[in-house]
């Protein structure tokens, strides 16, 4: 947002910034490159790479991160109680190839020893909406990634007894609003959050940073210069963040910030929202081993491939 404001200037460049919800921001980037800088989906973007080629190079700057142990629901009475019984299921994600997903569907493999490819796949709008995949799916035989009819909602298949279960960027609205045949299989999501960091070092990264091509080649500067000016805001976001923790008047509608923020800082430490490639390194690696296990990426890409080559050292 310092960026956005102007608070955060980069020297030698003038941004006219447009600010877009992602469900449109990502197909864009993907199908059309609008913008020459864009947030992006770090799934789609390797899949494009994987396929020939981005319209963009990726900067390290992971402006969206988050667990991902709170998403698996399911639907009371279909057996499911852990997401090890999600395997030969029929189950509902919003997008297959959501960087969401591919998180949620790397935790299974890893940590519950879920083959994914056996689980029936149904893809659509969470609750509300409409949502297809941004990029066209190249599956092998046999599995199933199918949408769902035109204006149904997973969270409908799931009260019917239609699907068994969910992966969910979000808590679907029944769940929200209290209904006892929606069920959330990690009641205690941050306890096992925060025991997945300690094993593995990773606090998902959800999105990056693109930068159209032609113009990085045309100034070989400017990623390096980016990179710079989207950690300054970082940096700017986070002492702002621990001004009103530590402020003698709670300035955020959370009675428990203090208390968050703390074990935040003891779970994760004080880098805890870190940019840059080689503190990144083997998390980035994990993401392209899930996108190609997947099914998603072409080919196995190294970390390096994503980003410009004057931000590998940051």
């Amino acid at each position: 947002m310092a960026l956005h404001d102007g608070r955060v200037q980069i020297p030698g460049v003038t941004l006219k910034c447009e600010l877009h919800p992602t469900a449109r921001l990502f197909p864009w980037a993907v199908q059309e490159a609008r913008f020459d800088i864009t947030e992006m989906s770090v799934s789609s973007y390797i899949m494009q790479l994987s396929r020939g080629g981005s319209g963009y190079v990726a900067i390290p700057a992971f402006v969206s991160r988050a667990f991902r142990h709170s998403g698996f629901f399911a639907c009371a009475g279909s057996g499911i109680n852990s997401p090890a019984d999600f395997a030969g299921r029929r189950i509902g994600v919003p997008e297959y190839q959501m960087t969401a997903a591919l998180w949620m569907r790397g935790i299974l493999a890893d940590e519950y020893g879920v083959d994914c490819s056996g689980i029936h796949w149904c893809t659509g709008a969470l609750d509300a909406g409409v949502r297809r995949e941004r990029l066209e799916l190249k599956l092998p035989p046999g599995m199933v990634v199918e949408p769902i009819a035109a204006g149904d909602t997973l969270q409908d298949l799931l009260l019917r007894g239609e699907i068994d279960g969910l992966l969910a960027p979000k808590p679907p609205k029944a769940f929200l609003d209290g209904h006892p045949d929606v069920i959330r299989l990690i009641p205690d999501f941050e306890t096992a959050e925060q025991a997945y960091h300690r094993n593995t070092g990773f606090f998902p990264i959800m999105h990056l940073i693109g930068l159209r091509k032609t113009i990085a080649d045309d100034h070989p500067w400017l990623a390096r210069a980016l990179y710079d000016g989207f950690v300054t805001a970082r940096d700017l976001a986070l002492q702002r963040l621990r001004e009103i923790w530590l402020g003698n008047a709670n300035r955020l509608s959370l009675p428990w910030l203090g208390a968050s923020m703390e074990r935040t800082l003891a779970a994760l430490g004080t880098d805890y929202w870190s940019y840059g490639f080689n503190r990144n390194r083997a998390e980035i690696e994990a993401i392209c081993r899930y996108s190609h296990d997947q099914h998603l990426a072409a080919a196995l890409l190294q970390p390096e491939a994503l980003f410009h080559p004057t931000v590998l050292e940051t």
